[in-house]
């Protein structure tokens, strides 16, 4: 019999365009020539060329796809999703890069920047000349961003910064800097040049997940800022959560993306793997763990183009997002546990990617939202009620 692709018992290729699979195409080309021959290397030496990558992703039109105008894309919503799916089935870092670019850092000035911030850096964050990160997370304040510590406060016409963030991805390579502080008027963005005086980012190391990523702690000691680097449009925590929202999304495909290369792995290991004279493949237990994983990677994709459809009609909600990440990469993680009882102690080197892709969503279960998080916003939009306190 002919075997199936996972994502073929959908058909979710049925409820794409053409013009969104040829961007899915694309991306799975770039990912499978440029990344992953080097991706064992990149995990096991903690690192990745990430600014040459950013250039490379740039003339794809990755970074920012989904923004309109300075040169972006300007795809829709499922297409950049589409992306974020090829990416991260590559590796969770890699989506990373493009996420906290295209997302976080791009996305901010865009909905919350000026028209002068937007032409100083947009063009640039596009083709990936200029790198950005994105610094909202404290070392105390992760689930509750709205108690940090880092401040602004007014010199004359200037701007005066102090504090740390922490767990920044891309902090230690980035050209520009979004940085949230408490203000005497709420929690305003800053866009902070990384050349700026008193601004340090520190590379983190020894980190057992997301190896293929650049993770920083940035250093903010009495960084003088002119009147205009303020966000003009950023208005209380409400500004960063919506940049997280943004980047959530990302990880809804990505997440399931992940997942179906953990899949696919053991599929292709169990044909070839022979046990007791006959392939792995062939046994009723491993059937049920394939299948199993086959239907839960099918309803995670499929609640990712629905996801993706609302966003682009303009009416997607907050707790839909909620709903997304927190189903999907339970699930991506779940199935890369599983992958890995197929591939038995191979499933723990480099040399396959399940260990690697497990070892990631860790964090990616954790970041912009833990499950704790998201299922109160669920409850939250059942109840009526705010539980988070």
């Amino acid at each position: 019999m002919t075997r199936l692709a996972p994502l073929d018992l959908v058909d979710a290729d049925g409820l794409l365009s053409d013009e969104e699979r040829a961007i899915r195409d694309t991306v799975r080309k770039f990912c499978t020539d440029r990344i992953r021959p080097h991706l064992a290397e990149w995990f096991e030496q903690g690192d990745l060329p990430a600014r040459d990558l950013a250039r490379e992703m740039g003339d794809l039109g990755l970074l920012g796809m989904h923004l309109k105008g300075y040169g972006a894309a300007g795809t829709n919503a499922v297409s950049y999703g589409l992306a974020c799916h090829e990416l991260e089935a590559a590796d969770s870092g890699v989506r990373s890069l493009v996420s906290v670019q295209g997302s976080l850092a791009m996305y901010a000035i865009y909905a919350y920047g000026s028209e002068e911030q937007k032409n100083e850096w947009l063009p640039r964050m596009v083709t990936g000349e200029a790198i950005g990160c994105f610094g909202l997370t404290e070392a105390d304040f992760g689930s509750n961003p709205g108690g940090m510590r880092a401040n602004a406060k007014k010199d004359g016409s200037d701007w005066v910064l102090n504090g740390t963030k922490m767990w920044i991805t891309n902090g230690s390579i980035a050209d520009v800097a979004v940085v949230w502080a408490r203000t005497d008027e709420g929690i305003r963005g800053f866009v902070v040049p990384t050349t700026a005086k008193g601004f340090r980012a520190n590379t983190v190391h020894g980190k057992l997940s997301l190896r293929a990523s650049i993770t920083s702690e940035l250093v903010l000691e009495d960084v003088r800022l002119p009147a205009d680097a303020v966000l003009p449009l950023s208005k209380g925590l409400s500004s960063p959560l919506g940049c997280l929202t943004e980047a959530r999304f990302g990880i809804i495909f990505g997440s399931i993306g992940a997942g179906r290369d953990c899949l696919e792995t053991a599929i292709a290991y169990a044909a070839d793997r022979e046990v007791f004279d006959k392939p792995l493949s062939a046994y009723q237990l491993t059937q049920a763990k394939l299948a199993e994983m086959a239907v839960e990677l099918g309803k995670g994709m499929l609640l990712a183009i629905q996801i993706g459809r609302l966003k682009d009609a303009g009416t997607l909600k907050a707790e839909q997002i909620s709903v997304g990440k927190l189903n999907n990469v339970r699930a991506a993680l779940q199935i890369a546990r599983e992958a890995r009882t197929i591939l038995g102690a191979n499933g723990i080197t480099l040399e396959y990617p399940v260990m690697r892709h497990a070892n990631n969503l860790e964090s990616v279960l954790t970041y912009e939202g833990t499950s704790e998080v998201h299922l109160l916003v669920i409850g939250q939009a059942l109840t009526g009620q705010a539980a988070f306190r």
